[in-house]
Formats: C-alpha cells, sequence, structure tokens
C-alpha cells in the first residue's frame, strides 16, 4: 500500500502539543541557557524564557513553564560538576530548599492568574535587581556559622526563590547566589554550586503542577534541557576556575541586555497566537 504525502510529511516531524519551535532553535536556546546557567549557578532560566519567546515565537506564559521543565536537566548536570570540584555547602542547601519546594507551589498557581505583562514587569525588576547586587563588588573568605536565626532567614529566602522560580520559570538561583554571598559571606563559586543543588527540587516540584496544569511543553523542555546539560558542565567548570570579579561583571551586563530586551517587547503589538502541531526533528 501506497504511503500518502500527508503520512510521509508528518513521519518526519516530532509533534508538539503548545508550540511551533523548530529544532535549531530549542537547541541553540539550550546551549546557551546550560552554559550560562553552569557558569553562574542560575539554572539558565533567565536565558530560556527570553529565548523561546524572542527567538523560538512560544506564546509568554507556556516558555515559563517550559523553561522551568528545562532548568532540571541543565541544573543537575551542573549540580555534578560542582559537587565534583567540593563547591556545595549541603546544609545550607537544605534549608533553602525547604522554603523553595514550597514557594515553587505557590509561583505556578499565581502563574495562571497574574497578566502576561505583569510578567514581564517582575521579570525585569528581578533581573535589574540582580545586575546591581553582582555589580557591587564583595570579599568573601566563607560562611560564617549557621545559626538557629540564621537557618530560619535562609527558609524565607527560599520561599522567595521557589515562588520566583514557578511564576518566571527560573531557577531561582538570581536570588539565593547573592542572598549566599551577602547574609553568610561565601565564597560566589560555592553559593553557586549550592544554588543548583535546590534549583532541582525546585524544578521537579514547579515541573509537576506545570505539567499538570498543562502549561509546559515537554518535548520542547526536553530537547532545550537535553542540550543545556551539555554545555552547563562546560559553564561549571569554568566558573570553577573564573575570577568571582570577572564572573559578575559578565553576569551583571547579560542580565541588563535580557531586561532591555524584555522592557522593548512590552511595547511591541501582541501577535495573534496560531496553534502549530510540530516541531520539526531537523533544520
Amino acid at each position: 500500500m501506497r504511503t500518502s504525502p500527508r503520512r510521509r510529511l508528518t513521519s518526519t516531524s516530532v509533534p508538539l502539543s503548545h508550540s511551533s519551535v523548530k529544532f535549531s532553535h530549542a537547541v541553540i536556546v539550550g546551549l546557551a541557557a546550560g552554559l550560562l546557567g553552569g557558569l553562574f549557578g542560575v539554572g539558565g532560566g533567565l536565558i530560556i524564557v527570553p529565548g523561546l519567546v524572542s527567538l523560538a515565537g512560544m506564546d509568554r506564559r507556556l516558555a515559563h513553564g517550559t523553561s522551568l521543565a528545562a532548568t532540571l536537566p541543565i541544573a543537575a548536570a551542573s549540580l555534578i560538576t560542582y559537587v565534583s570540584h567540593g563547591n556545595v555547602d549541603w546544609a545550607v542547601a537544605f534549608f533553602l530548599a525547604i522554603g523553595a519546594i514550597a514557594g515553587a507551589i505557590v509561583g505556578t498557581t499565581l502563574l495562571h492568574i497574574i497578566p502576561k505583562n505583569v510578567l514581564i514587569v517582575i521579570f525585569v525588576i528581578t533581573v535589574l535587581a540582580t545586575a546591581t547586587r553582582l555589580a557591587i563588588s564583595t570579599d568573601s573568605t566563607g560562611r560564617s556559622d549557621l545559626t538557629v536565626a540564621m537557618a530560619l532567614m535562609l527558609i524565607v529566602v527560599g520561599l522567595l526563590t521557589g515562588t520566583l522560580a514557578g511564576l518566571l520559570g527560573i531557577g531561582g538561583g538570581v536570588i539565593m547566589v547573592p542572598a549566599m554571598v551577602v547574609i553568610l559571606g561565601m565564597v560566589p563559586v560555592v553559593a553557586k554550586g549550592t544554588s543548583v543543588a535546590v534549583i532541582v527540587p525546585t524544578a521537579i516540584m514547579g515541573t509537576i503542577r506545570n505539567r499538570k496544569k498543562a502549561n509546559a511543553d515537554i518535548r520542547v523542555a526536553a530537547v532545550v534541557g537535553g542540550f543545556g546539560a551539555v554545555s552547563a558542565v562546560i559553564g561549571g567548570t569554568i566558573s570553577d576556575r573564573m575570577s568571582d570579579y570577572v564572573s559578575n561583571v559578565m553576569f551583571s551586563l547579560l542580565l541588563v541586555f535580557v531586561a532591555v530586551t524584555q522592557l522593548l517587547s512590552l511595547r511591541s503589538k501582541p501577535v495573534a497566537e496560531q496553534p502549530a502541531p510540530s516541531l520539526p526533528a531537523s533544520d
């Protein structure tokens, strides 16, 4: 029996449920997010969200949920690299994770309530605040001893981190890394490693909830996260050798660029969304 042209066409593509993101675009976003996520301990969401929206044309709300799912393999790969270099503080990670997991539930719930333009404003404020903090040089020699008050403060920071992760599709490192450096005086590379240790359970919780609400494109996330995991190992290795000053300056400039790009998107007219059923397996 002859195969119809229509059947032959669909057999060469990977169907997606929500979007029409090209495979090559997902690969580019994943490689960039993984490299920078591993380099700065942020999970990669700061690159994935604008990348999926601007480069791949994905709906912003869906991009947030998809980003959090893609963050999981990227953070896991980064964590392996940081652990291999002894750059994770597990005690601090434990208290941050307690709040972060609860916060992820709050954030993914708010994602379906807050308007898209408000999401953009929150995203921009978050990255600009982080850029400002990273631009300020801080001498760190190691964290101070953990007290009960300090542990409670870390849980609160984790709660805020998890909420932003679920709401904005980012891993939460943009909050945790500066907080650990400022509050505990941790060495930046250890703060980054501890950050990705917390991002892993946060991303798992947020993705489960987003998946139940059909707010994550798992196939796109798998491509982005898979390629991102490879480059995350490279980024984590470079981070272990990079000076704190150079790392902070580079990341601050990156955050400013992303913030400006997202602010400009507020001025553009919204384009009517059209469902497209497939993502080509190659481009």
